[in-house]
């Protein structure tokens, strides 16, 4: 259906979100309308953010707000949805919008399966009624949906709409750019050269798929490689378990920003415990780069600043090549945390690739390599 009717249906003035490639039409529609706007769109931090969000949002207003996310997200809204939203609790009533990754019998990436095959039943178990847009589902289908719906939440409980591949259509076109220079794979391959054989954990997206396509270009193992395909904000903390058990070897931990935002606590704790063989790499383009492109709030924020105040002994932010080549021989050699932020462009090559081995694959490879470190 056309995502124009879809808003129309529902009502609402009000969406916050974490983008999703199967929301995209959604998501640019919203971009288009609003922009980010406090008073009708915000792109938050990770989906249990939204969730608050929304929740203060119907406090101040007594109106119904929207979430949307990934089927990914629904791990992150479980506590609010349980402890706050539930109408056992204040009975605040949401629209979820959740893009159905891994649907069962449609192919897709390894991190999705188990996810998509349990994203019914999560909204089942959280007492969260949901109704399924495919693509020939009927705009009368989805207004009958929304009217039984309108019922359901005028009792204080939460809804959700599950869309299918391809099911919102007529996206309007909406340019995501910045005016940064320095290009995601081509930083990807200066940090593999500086970082030698040294282990590194990536994070989800296109990021661990320009480290893979990396070492294919060069002729390497990817025995080097955690690829985080999933779990989405939790490589530094995938890194740092390593960092500390694996002290003599310095670890590397590839990250952007979206990831960053989505769990930033974790730098608190990796600047607490300040592991001196860890050198933690911010790549930031202020997007949501591999689902779309809508921005993040981290083109407006001093990351360095802020692992800093984390504790982080050493901080930089650069934004050309000397000056991350330079800053990457300057954390190997000082044996201490280092984080790099490096401005990025916007952008990916059009044939970029996927891992072509398997997620257990990467796990097994990367063991075995880690056993053969002191």
């Amino acid at each position: 259906m056309k995502v124009e009717k879809f808003v129309e249906i529902i009502g609402s003035d009000f969406y916050t979100g974490v983008p999703d490639s199967q929301l995209k039409a959604l998501c640019n529609f919203l971009m288009d309308k609003y922009g980010i706007d406090p008073k009708h769109h915000i792109i938050a931090a990770n989906e249990g953010n939204c969730t608050a969000l929304a929740a203060g949002y119907y406090l101040a207003t007594g109106k119904v707000p929207v979430v949307y996310m990934q089927n990914s997200g629904e791990g992150n809204i479980i506590n609010p949805v349980a402890s706050l939203l539930n109408d056992k609790v204040y009975a605040i009533p949401v629209v979820f919008i959740i893009g159905w990754r891994g649907e069962p019998g449609i192919h897709d990436e390894p991190q999705h399966i188990y996810q998509g095959e349990v994203t019914l039943k999560l909204l089942e178990d959280m007492d969260i009624e949901s109704f399924i847009i495919g693509y020939d589902t009927t705009d009368d289908e989805v207004n009958q949906a929304m009217k039984k719906f309108r019922g359901i939440l005028e009792a204080g409980k939460d809804v959700a709409f599950v869309i299918r591949k391809g099911a919102l259509t007529d996206s309007p076109k909406v340019e995501y750019k910045n005016n940064n220079t320095m290009i995601r794979e081509e930083i990807i391959q200066h940090i593999v050269a500086a970082s030698g054989e040294d282990p590194i954990v990536s994070t989800t997206g296109k990021t661990s798929r320009e480290l893979f396509e990396t070492r294919v270009s060069n002729g390497q193992s990817h025995k080097y490689d955690f690829l985080t395909v999933g779990s989405m904000g939790h490589s530094s903390s995938i890194a740092l378990g390593v960092a500390i058990n694996k002290t003599e070897q310095r670890i590397w931990c590839v990250d952007g920003d979206g990831a960053v935002l989505m769990h930033m606590g974790s730098m608190a704790v990796v600047g607490s415990i300040k592991p001196s063989n860890l050198i933690h790499i911010v790549i930031n383009n202020g997007t949501h780069e591999t689902v779309g492109g809508m921005p993040t709030v981290a083109r407006s924020i001093d990351l360095a600043v802020i692992a800093k105040a984390c504790g982080y002994p050493n901080a930089v932010t650069v934004d050309n090549f000397e000056s991350l080549d330079s800053e990457l021989e300057i954390a190997k050699g000082r044996n201490e945390l280092s984080l790099i932020e490096v401005k990025c462009s916007i952008g990916a090559r059009e044939n970029l690739g996927r891992p072509t081995t398997t997620a257990l694959e990467n796990k097994q490879n990367f063991i075995e390599y880690l056993r053969t470190l002191k």
